[in-house]
């Protein structure tokens, strides 16, 4: 685990855009993913505010990522695509727990 980074992008979505966010996630995912992405997810919070979050091996598979992407990263793209203005954060993983999905 040592060395994975999030990626968080974040925007306040048009409420009228938000159905439109959610089909452009689902056929950007159901595509080829990048080498080096192990898990990324789309969340809506109360306050219009949007993340996509995405889990990373290292710092050198999103930097991988970037450079393969001309047009820029995907996130962002679908951000800007329905008309909200995205903001980057990338934090390096510390500490990390997984709990068993499995019942006790």
């Amino acid at each position: 685990m040592a060395g994975q980074v999030l990626t968080e992008v974040s925007a306040i979505v048009p409420p009228d855009r938000e159905g439109e966010l959610v089909t452009a996630y689902r056929e950007l995912v159901a595509g080829p993913l990048p080498e080096g992405l192990l898990r990324t997810e789309l969340l809506s919070g109360r306050d219009g505010r949007w993340r996509i979050q995405t889990l990373w091996r290292n710092r050198a598979a999103l930097d991988a990522m970037r450079a393969a992407a001309p047009e820029g990263p995907a996130a962002p793209r679908l951000f800007r695509a329905v008309g909200a203005d995205p903001e980057l954060a990338v934090l390096d993983v510390r500490a990390c727990l997984v709990a068993s999905s499995e019942p006790g």
